[in-house]
């Protein structure tokens, strides 16, 4: 069973930074393509940044390009997302999701229905 644990959500002034880790079980991560995305009440989810399986190519929403970095550590079985210069309209829940299509090749990392397991989600607010 694959499981994906978010942690490093909180409140944090705009302008600070935060750094979302997401832990996974099992074999599989090095292999898999992984996302961050998040959600708003009321809003669907929605696509902040995606890695390749050994970290080769980034991807990002235009609303985080320069703000955020995605990285990763397959021998810790550990994706992170490092978020700085935050504002309030990056508050949020934040999930991590696995992508099977470790390269993104035949998928497109920004539509959550192609991830197949997804976190618990972690909590980001910015006060302004």
């Amino acid at each position: 069973q694959v499981q994906l644990v978010e942690s490093g959500g909180g409140l944090v002034q705009a302008g600070g930074s935060l750094r979302l880790s997401c832990a996974a079980s099992g074999r599989f991560f090095s292999t898999y393509g992984m996302g961050w995305f998040r959600q708003t009440p009321g809003k669907e989810r929605e696509f902040v940044a995606a890695i390749t399986w050994n970290a080769g190519n980034t991807i990002y929403a235009g609303s985080v390009k320069g703000r955020f970095t995605i990285s990763r550590d397959n021998a810790k079985n550990t994706m992170y997302l490092q978020m700085n210069s935050l504002k309030p309209e990056d508050t949020a829940v934040y999930y991590c999701a696995s992508d099977p299509d470790g390269s993104y090749q035949y998928s497109a990392p920004h539509i959550a229905a192609q991830y197949d397991y997804w976190g618990q989600g972690t909590q980001v607010t910015v006060s302004s």
